[in-house]
């Protein structure tokens, strides 16, 4: 290894830790969004929001962190935009869909007010680690709605014993209670699976449902 690319390791490691940094060389690396985007997991949140979809009569959706876009090919939108803070993942989801001219993907910078029936957060908030992040990414998530907002993500402030840098809960119902005061909670549904410690499967995310008064 030559001694510029220690150094450049070096400075890397140094650097305080930001989220889009992070999700940006993760995702370079050809590493996808997470075992919560695949296989049972997927399927499960597949299964909560088309049949939310086809209650509600939703036409449009906007998703904050659409990731690989894994997950986005088991959903029913009969019109989605994706937001992301990846250019990789924005990518990744373009080439996936290339041919799907009902989807379109946009980095967070780009935003510029859309609004949506529905506006998406899955599996996302609690990767937000910092909280001006979080904060924006809040805001964002509700003033891009114009009557409903799903958020799939655990709900508590307690953090695992072994500290991972790219993961922190948050007790997210206590924010939208104090900053969101014109959406209500209306739905929570618990995950098929739940985190399992000891087999180190499932997931820590429930299904809330808010709904603008």
């Amino acid at each position: 290894m030559s001694f510029q690319k220690i150094i450049a390791i070096l400075k890397y490691k140094l650097l305080p830790f930001q989220s889009k940094r992070y999700w940006e060389k993760r995702y370079a690396q050809n590493k996808t969004s997470g075992t919560g985007s695949y296989g049972n997991l997927a399927e499960f949140k597949a299964c909560i929001i088309n049949e939310f979809l086809t209650q509600k009569k939703i036409s449009n959706v906007i998703e904050w962190g659409c990731g690989d876009g894994n997950q986005l090919k088991y959903m029913n939108y009969k019109k989605y935009i994706g937001f992301d803070v990846s250019k990789h993942a924005l990518l990744m989801c373009t080439k996936k869909f290339h041919n799907d001219r009902s989807k379109k993907f946009f980095n967070i910078t780009e935003y510029n007010n859309e609004k949506a029936d529905l506006s998406l957060s899955l599996d996302v908030i609690f990767h937000l680690v910092e909280d001006n992040f979080f904060n924006n990414y809040m805001n964002r998530l509700f003033d891009s709605s114009k009557k409903y907002v799903i958020i799939y993500s655990s709900n508590s402030n307690h953090q695992f014993e072994t500290k991972v840098e790219h993961y922190k809960n948050r007790k997210f119902t206590d924010w939208v209670e104090s900053n969101k005061p014109s959406f209500k909670l209306i739905n929570l549904i618990k995950n098929k699976y739940p985190y399992e410690k000891n087999k180190n499967s499932g997931s820590v995310s429930d299904f809330y449902f808010y709904m603008k008064k």
